[in-house]
């Protein structure tokens, strides 16, 4: 089985089990609306695995998880829809809204006029750096820990961390093994969190401590670095009108360079 097959089924398997949580979820957390791109949104999902997912980067940068405007339309990680058009390739298709979605937030899919900020600063700065799209990918591969959209009763974000850790255990264990499996998929060597809670995630999933390497299941070591977060809700990411946040990454992205 080639890469991007092995990618596509662990992406499968990880969806199902999200799915299968969205009940548990909605009933014992403040999470009102759970909903699943990887499902709902896999016919964007699936041609970001085929078009990137194989080109030989071995630096992963990983996201938290989806927000409303961003992976949530495009299936993308920091997935805005302009850049998910116009660089990453993504051809749009149909979306059906999920029957569970908050109903402030409809699934719109590419046709979304709103953008993410934090995808567009995200992608814009990788084109900006590497050139292209095909250069990002042969360097680098985005990945979300936790695929899953997890909204409140007024729509707002309800980021995993925020779960009570019962409820969400089982989604992020999944989670974390999806994570093991891409490392060893795409044979990567760093990765690099997005944010203090990706890197946490990183670290419990390949039992390094708080500043060593971790350890793929086939037995590589691996980096474990972070970088600012593109959030407009950051300070750091909008000081200097972004300049310090683009300093941040690509000073993170050149040290761990291979």
């Amino acid at each position: 089985m080639d890469v991007v097959e092995s990618m596509i089924e662990a992406a499968q398997r990880l969806s199902a089990i999200c799915d299968a949580a969205i009940p548990v979820l909605e009933k014992k957390s403040s999470v009102e609306h759970a909903t699943n791109p990887l499902n709902y949104a896999w016919p964007h999902h699936v041609q970001y695995l085929e078009k990137w997912g194989g080109l030989g980067a071995t630096t992963l940068l990983l996201g938290m998880n989806p927000g409303p405007w961003g992976m949530a339309q495009t299936g993308v990680p920091f997935g805005a829809t302009g850049v998910a058009r116009d660089f990453l390739e993504i051809e749009a298709r149909i979306l059906e809204t999920p029957a569970n979605a908050h109903p402030k937030r409809p699934i719109e899919g590419m046709g979304l006029e709103r953008q993410e900020v934090s995808g567009t600063r995200i992608w814009n700065l990788m084109e900006d750096h590497y050139g292209s799209a095909k250069s990002t990918f042969e360097h680098l591969f985005v990945v979300n820990h936790c695929p899953l959209l997890l909204l409140g009763e007024r729509g707002q974000n309800i980021t995993p961390n925020n779960v009570p850790a019962a409820v969400i255990a089982p989604v992020l264990e999944a989670c974390d093994e999806h994570l093991r499996e891409v490392v060893d998929i795409l044979g990567i060597t760093c990765i690099i969190g997005i944010g203090k809670y990706a890197e946490q995630r990183a670290r419990k999933a390949l039992n390094a401590s708080k500043t060593g390497a971790g350890t793929s299941p086939s037995g590589r070591e691996i980096t474990i670095d972070t970088c600012w977060h593109p959030s407009p809700a950051s300070p750091l990411a909008n000081k200097n009108n972004g300049k310090d946040w683009r300093e941040n990454v690509v000073a993170c992205l050149q040290r761990n360079a291979r």
